[in-house]
């Protein structure tokens, strides 16, 4: 996860937010013969930007129309991407249509906001570029019949980099957003990505999905587990972002899979596990062993400790199960997040060499 810069951060906009900027310069252009430039939208809480075109293109019965996105200070993987709305006429009567161009996805799977064979424009996205039809139709005079052709050049190789494939989204990326706004290491997209990544797994009638802090716990899981690869959620740091929508939105059985300091985080409660939200807290850990027998050199030893790898490897040539008390009292956590609701909980403890050192609920 990229570090979050000092100071003051700043908001960039979604790719839904550019997209719908990009529909009315084009549609503007395909009434008027003028692309206006900047071009200014409202969004959902009232924000009004302008963006500056960096493409167009008129001809006959169609206008195009891109904007280069800007995340701010977001690492999002899509800021610098152009995205681009191609505004066609449309049949009289049909209102407007959407389609995915060069670099923007097709779904392909059910559980997703947008059904199968749709393009991968998500409901807020489709309803801002709907709207802004309709406002320039009415200032224009015409019946804003229109067909929007989304794509994003380079869309495919970007998505690579995203959920996306694993949630059966083929093709190139999706065109998000419920504001229009980015909010600098929000990570909301990260945690939208874990809320569809669980509607796909329920939409497939899954028993069993795995939330995994990283690439080595996922490996593990799936050696233990002969499951589909939208059974595995990259949860990162987002345990909250997990467990709070499996709260409303049950799959039977979850494996958590994680490293020991993460997973120490989990145990005393915390659900955001990223190193600069939570720390890793050596006294409780110092606290756990005295707890499970240890002695006050272990002890001590413990709270001056450099690392949690370092205070696992202690406990380990104690005799001392620190890392299944850490497992137990993790999926304790996870149960209390999860109130009450149908989940079986495992969580899996890892160590740096991808060994399953403590586990609970199995």
């Amino acid at each position: 996860m990229a570090r979050k810069p000092e100071g003051p951060l700043r908001r960039g906009w979604t790719t839904g937010a550019c997209a719908t900027a990009a529909t009315k310069a084009a549609y503007t252009a395909l009434l008027t013969g003028a692309f206006p430039d900047p071009v200014s939208i409202r969004l959902p809480k009232g924000e009004a930007p302008a963006f500056v075109l960096a493409r167009e293109q008129l001809a006959d019965g169609w206008a195009m129309a891109g904007i280069v996105k800007d995340a701010g200070d977001d690492p999002d993987v899509t800021h610098g991407a152009t995205v681009i709305a191609t505004v066609r006429r449309g049949v009289a009567g049909s209102g407007v249509t959407f389609r995915a161009g060069a670099g923007v996805g097709t779904v392909t799977l059910p559980g997703l906001p947008i059904p199968p064979d749709q393009p991968a424009i998500n409901p807020v996205p489709r309803r801002m570029m709907t709207e802004i039809v309709a406002e320039v139709a009415v200032a224009h005079g015409d019946l804003g019949d229109v067909e929007i052709e989304v794509s994003i050049p380079g869309g495919e190789a970007l998505a690579a980099k995203t959920w996306n494939p694993r949630l059966g989204i083929v093709g190139g990326l999706s065109i998000l957003g419920t504001t229009g706004v980015v909010v600098p290491f929000s990570c909301a997209s990260w945690i939208h990505s874990i809320h569809r990544g669980i509607d796909v797994a329920r939409a497939a009638g899954l028993d069993r999905v795995v939330g995994c802090t990283g690439s080595t716990t996922e490996a593990l899981v799936m050696q233990r587990y002969s499951l589909p690869d939208i059974a595995y959620l990259d949860m990162g740091d987002f345990a909250g972002g997990l467990l709070k929508y499996l709260r409303a939105h049950p799959v039977p059985n979850l494996t958590l899979a994680g490293g020991f300091g993460k997973f120490s985080k989990l145990a005393q409660g915390h659900l955001d596990l990223h190193s600069g939200r939570s720390q890793v807290d050596l006294d409780w850990l110092a606290d756990q062993l005295v707890d499970l027998g240890g002695d006050a050199g272990l002890a001590a030893a413990t709270r001056s400790a450099n690392t949690a790898a370092e205070v696992l490897s202690r406990a380990a040539d104690a005799g001392l199960p620190l890392a299944g008390r850490v497992a137990a009292l993790a999926r304790a956590t996870a149960l209390e997040a999860l109130r009450g609701a149908p989940v079986a909980v495992e969580v899996l403890v890892v160590d740096r060499q991808g060994v399953v050192v403590g586990e609970a609920g199995g």
